[in-house]
């Protein structure tokens, strides 16, 4: 039995730390967390750990891939731009909002809607006040388009 939990326990930690290496940015700097490079099954329990403890993982360089969304406030005028990472059955996904380093414009200098993106920047928070309460989001700053 305790060969069996030993093996289990190693097999995870590999998993944990495939695509979460060597890989680099466009600017040269290193890739903490690489989710192009893991199974659905790793990307889906990962994106759930960031989203769920997101301070653990500010400052990180973040790589992801998915499906391009936007959206815009009609009361506040402010643009939301997202990378919708969808799971192994692509029934359910998770948006991760990103904002692109410099002055972009939309559409001029996004994909089209639900086309597929690859996108590199910083993890980071920030709180909005909603219907009175303050909000904790999850945000890839300074993010660059990969093509």
């Amino acid at each position: 039995m305790k060969k069996i939990i030993i093996i289990s326990l190693v097999m995870i930690l590999a998993l944990n730390i495939v695509g979460c290496g060597a890989d680099t940015a466009p600017d040269g700097s290193k890739i903490d967390v690489d989710l192009t490079k893991m199974s659905s099954t790793m990307v889906y329990s990962k994106v759930y750990e960031m989203v769920n403890g997101p301070d653990k993982f500010v400052g990180r360089k973040i790589k992801m891939n998915g499906l391009f969304n936007y959206y815009k406030d009609t009361k506040t005028k402010k643009e939301y731009f997202a990378c919708l990472i969808q799971d192994a059955t692509a029934c359910c996904a998770q948006g991760i909002e990103f904002k692109l380093k410099g002055k972009h414009k939309y559409p001029d200098d996004y994909p089209e809607k639900e086309r597929e993106l690859t996108v590199v920047g910083t993890w980071d928070t920030y709180t909005e006040v909603i219907d009175g309460k303050k909000q904790v989001f999850c945000i890839v700053k300074d993010a660059e388009l990969i093509k």
